[in-house]
């Protein structure tokens, strides 16, 4: 047993806005934009956003309060904050990736760093350490359990990793000290969920389960806080998280290089709002579609070639995934989105208005996804192969890694395009400054001056 709750916790609560490089600063004040224009479009369009707030108001839990929701006028307690950030910042599937963990680091851990920043006065220097401590020990979580293996016994890793990772974030903000933290982490271990079962309808469990993860890693923090006892060993221990969410751990992957390898570094963004399993793929037909000057009458087929984990979550049964009908099955269906990306020549949040439309269905009965052994044993999971066969002949193409991964990170530029499409519908020219501001985190501000340009 090597200890690794406490490693972690340590380092969480440790971690000064000082001790980071200049490098992971700046991925930080990006991955912090980046998420916020999907908790600001998501909250005002995502079909699961109207129920979740009339929920909210029927509990008596609609505010107002201390913490601001990203595209909102309203403001809410600072556990509602964090429910409702993470769940509309994960509604999109838009938001940023860890490929070698294969889960979504900012929704937990950026939802739950807010509120707590809010909650407590921090300035927006402690509020990036804070994120960066969430950062890493939620993708060194998701390594440790192994992904396949999390997979394969039905957890979705953003959710059940989250937790913890919110646990440190807000734990860092409160300045929880070791002993503490590792309390945290043991009051978090006991409310780690998140399921996969979201799949079989296209159910609004998935965004939600994130954002409950985000509320519960701030109560658990907030609970250490005042001397509430926690399970101690609540990673390794042997009714632990590695233990009891994995069939094949590997806990060295959660300390390994601790504090001078940052996995914040190998955080990703997306360019399409979907599953990050169908990128590589949408990224290589769009080329194929512009550079043979395809339209979709000419296209006869296509085999999409991914990893398993892949195939679980956007590929099979290949039936269901070919009639996506509702978001949710849109964003987890390969043949949808490339029958779009064909179909189109690209692929954004309101393509998903295209759901049940005849000439797609027909397009995406000539979409094959197969696993491909090629695609295994890698550094990551999301690289994908082609065969296109079309009217004139047929091209096989490998991409290895989809845009957006850290090699191939957007400039600033493209970050914010992305970002002021987002937001600007919903914030209106209030949307730049937000995104000049963000960017500008690393300029010790209060966080609530920065957050109040979150309002409309």
């Amino acid at each position: 047993m090597a200890h690794e709750t406490r490693t972690l916790a340590a380092f969480a609560a440790s971690l000064a806005f000082e001790h980071l490089p200049p490098e992971v600063v700046a991925r930080a004040e990006r991955l912090v934009l980046d998420y916020l224009g999907n908790i600001v479009r998501g909250g005002a369009e995502a079909d699961s956003s109207a129920p979740l707030r009339q929920t909210l108001a029927r509990l008596g839990l609609d505010g107002p309060g201390a913490a601001t929701v990203a595209g909102s006028g309203r403001t809410y307690a600072p556990p509602v904050a964090a429910l409702l950030n993470g769940v509309y910042g994960h509604s999109l599937d838009f938001d940023d990736t860890h490929a070698a963990s294969s889960l979504h680091p900012s929704a937990p851990v950026v939802s739950a760093a807010l509120a707590a920043a809010e909650m407590t006065g921090a300035d927006t220097r402690t509020f990036l350490a804070a994120v960066v401590a969430g950062y890493e020990v939620c993708c060194r979580l998701g390594l440790a359990v192994d992904p396949t293996a999390h997979y394969a016994r039905g957890f979705h890793p953003t959710a059940t990793t989250g937790v913890f990772a919110a646990a440190a974030a807000a734990g860092r903000i409160f300045g929880l000290d070791a002993d503490r933290m590792v309390t945290a982490f043991g009051i978090a271990g006991s409310q780690a969920a998140g399921s996969l079962q979201f799949l079989a309808n296209g159910a609004w469990t998935k965004r939600y389960q994130v954002g409950a993860a985000a509320m519960n890693g701030l109560v658990a923090a907030s609970l250490a806080l005042d001397g509430f006892k926690g399970s101690i060993e609540a990673l390794e221990g042997t009714h632990g998280f590695f233990q009891g969410y994995s069939g094949a751990p590997r806990p060295e992957e959660a300390v390994k290089g601790l504090g001078q390898h940052w996995e914040t570094l190998e955080i990703a963004l997306k360019p399409y709002p979907s599953c990050r399993y169908t990128h590589a793929a949408l990224d290589g037909l769009l080329a194929l579609r512009a550079e043979l000057g395809l339209k979709a009458e000419d296209i006869r087929a296509v085999t999409v070639g991914l990893h398993p984990n892949g195939i679980t979550l956007t590929g099979a049964p290949l039936a269901d995934k070919r009639r996506a009908r509702t978001v949710v099955d849109g964003q987890f269906s390969m043949p949808f989105t490339a029958a779009v990306a064909l179909d189109q020549g690209s692929f954004g949040w309101d393509d998903y208005r295209r759901l049940g439309d005849p000439g797609l269905d027909a397009l995406a009965d000539r979409i094959d996804v197969v696993r491909d052994p090629s695609l295994e044993g890698l550094a990551h999971p999301f690289g994908a192969t082609l065969k296109l066969s079309f009217a004139g002949g047929e091209v096989e193409r490998r991409i290895p890694d989809p845009s957006g991964e850290p090699h191939l990170f957007p400039n600033d530029a493209g970050l914010k395009a992305k970002f002021l499409t987002l937001a600007e519908p919903i914030l209106g020219t209030e949307a730049a400054a937000l995104a000049e501001a963000t960017l500008a985190l690393s300029q010790a501000r209060p966080v609530a001056d920065w957050s109040r340009l979150a309002r409309p």
